[in-house]
Parts: structure tokens; sequence; C-alpha cells
């Protein structure tokens, strides 16, 4: 049996062991591949792993002796399923195993902007509180005019937030009650948040765990302090955070996606954020990875981007080795399991 992985290095830079792969057949690991290199190292092969390199109805038509396609993340848009079913070859994914964290992920970002860790830090380091008259440094609580951390300030021209934020007894609306949904909401009722989802379950069953159903994503956008994105990419939810939604949302509000870039129309966050309709994002993914483009985002005001890490901590990486792993053995035992 010829196992292939085609772009092993973000799940395994090499702090990781593939052995548990070898032990089922005769594996290569590639750190990367390009569309170009696909179906010259992929030929012979029966398994293929994947995280991002497109697996298209083309290059299954010229891979006559492939058998199965595992997806080493959770979403598989990269596998054209339909006409692997069609062939017969089985795709599986790896579902929850980065649920907790991105949901840290999530409370990262929050933290970061409603106490400008940050910013305080690098006040700090550049010498501000050895040169402060107070025994405690607090730049965006600065009253002198003209200081670009002064709330009366222009957002465009802001380096840091306007104020320490409280979280209890804000409301925290979430996007989508999937596992990793689930889990932000627990994490923000712990800092005494209201929380409130768009979701498909049913009241009866979110009124006992203390959330509570919106109406749409009327009430969610208008209502909610902060918003966190946890809801599949689909034709329905692309640019699901567009102009229209924005301009329902507090001006002190904050928007958080550790989903899919596509899912927020990245020039109209930018320009809320620029004009002060908004009060800061906490983005770890964009609508181009990397973003060799740019993106409006990266130069918006409060805007704080990470590099689509929340899934990497070596727990969630080892984890998805591992489920992958079983996922293979369960196939060449006849039992395929987390199949899409």
């Amino acid at each position: 049996m010829k196992i292939v992985i085609l772009d092993g290095y973000t799940a395994n830079p090499g702090d990781l062991s593939w052995d548990g792969l070898k032990e089922l057949g005769e594996l290569q690991v590639y750190d990367r591949t390009s569309p170009e290199e696909l179906l010259p190292r992929a030929q012979g092969a029966q398994v293929l792993l994947t995280n991002k390199v497109i697996i298209n109805a083309d290059a299954m038509a010229a891979l006559p002796q492939l058998r199965y396609i595992g997806v080493l993340a959770t979403g598989y848009n990269v596998v054209d399923v339909a006409e692997a079913h069609r062939r017969g070859i089985v795709v599986t994914n790896i579902p929850a195993y980065s649920t907790m964290s991105v949901a840290q992920m999530v409370m990262a970002h929050l933290l970061n902007i409603t106490n400008s860790i940050a910013l305080h830090a690098e006040a700090v380091r550049n010498g501000e509180w050895e040169r402060s008259k107070d025994f405690c440094l607090t730049p965006t609580l600065s009253k002198e005019e003209g200081d670009p951390t002064h709330p009366s300030t222009p957002p465009s021209e802001r380096k840091g937030e306007a104020s320490l934020i409280e979280l209890d007894g804000l409301t925290f609306g979430i996007v989508g009650l999937g596992n990793i949904g689930m889990q932000v909401a627990k994490m923000a009722q712990a800092f005494g948040m209201l929380v409130m989802a768009v979701t498909s379950k049913k009241e009866d069953v979110l009124r006992p765990l203390g959330i509570h159903k919106a109406s749409g994503y009327g009430q969610l956008f208008s209502e909610a302090d902060v918003v966190s994105l946890h809801c599949p990419l689909t034709p329905e939810t692309h640019h699901l955070v567009n102009r229209e939604r924005l301009a329902l949302m507090k001006p002190t509000a904050i928007i958080i996606n550790t989903g899919r870039g596509p899912l927020i129309d990245e020039q109209a966050l930018a320009d809320a954020l620029t004009e002060g309709k908004l009060y800061a994002a906490g983005i770890d993914v964009l609508t181009e990875e990397p973003p060799r483009h740019g993106s409006p985002l990266i130069s918006a005001p409060n805007c704080h981007i990470t590099p689509h890490i929340a899934w990497a901590s070596l727990a969630a990486r080892r984890r998805l080795i591992a489920i992958a792993t079983e996922n293979v053995a369960a196939f060449l035992h006849g039992k395929p399991q987390n199949v899409v």
C-alpha cells in the first residue's frame, strides 16, 4: 500500500512523527506540493493525504489506483467529493481535533483587544512606564490632546484602544454552534458574558445551557458586543459579514473570525474600522492565504491579525496526526471512519 502525504509541513514541521502511518504502508512525505507536482508524486498511490492541495476530477481521472483521500483538516472543500463518490474513492476528514485550541485563540484575541495587552507590553518595552508620573501606565486612557492614543483622536490615527474593557455582562454573539462554537460559548460564560447564537439548534436545547437563540442575523449583529464566526464557508455564508450587517453593529463592538476568511467582506470591515463604525477586529484567517496580494485588513486600525494559527498548537497537531492515522487504518480494515 503506497501512502503519499502531499503537504505535511504545517501539520508536522519536524516536531512530531509520521511513524504510525509508516506501519500501514510505504510512506512518502512531501512538505509542500505544487499543482504541477501533484500527479507525478501521486502516481501509484492508493492513499493520498492532503491539507490544501486540491484534488479535483481531473486529478482523480489521472490516478486510477487511488482508493482513499484523507484530508488533514476538518474542512474538505479541497476535494471534489461528488466525483470521489462517483469513482468509489473514500474521502475522510479530521473533525474536532482543534476545538480547544481554536476556542482559546478566540479568547486570546478578545483579551488582547479588551485589555490592550500588546499595546501595554510595547509601551513598557519602549520605556514609557519608566518615565510615567504615576505608579501605573495607561496609554490607552491618555488625556493629553494630540496623543494618538487619546479617545478623541480619529480611529485611523489611533495607535490602540481607547479604554480597558470589562467583559462581565456584555453580550457575546456566536454564528454557528458546532464543537468550537459551543466551547467558545462556555469560555465566554466563564467571563460572565451573556451568550447569543445564530444556530440550527432548538431553543429548548440551548436554554438549559444558558444560551439564547437569536431570531436571526439582524438581532445578533445589532445586539452583540462581540461577534465570533464559527460556521462553515458555503455559498450562503460567503461574505456573511458585509456592509449591511456591519452597519447594524454597535460602534463599540468587536468581531472575531477564526473560521474562514471569505466569511467576511474584508474591504467592508476595513472601512468600518477606519470610519470608527466598529471598535476592533481579531482575525486569524484571510480570503487569500498567505496574503500575497495584500488585504485591506492588514493596515486597518485596531485590526489584530494572526496568520491562521488557531488550529496549530502542538496538542492539536498531535491529535490531527493520530486521527489521520486511525482513519487510514480503519479504511484498510474495511471499516472507514470520519467519511464525508
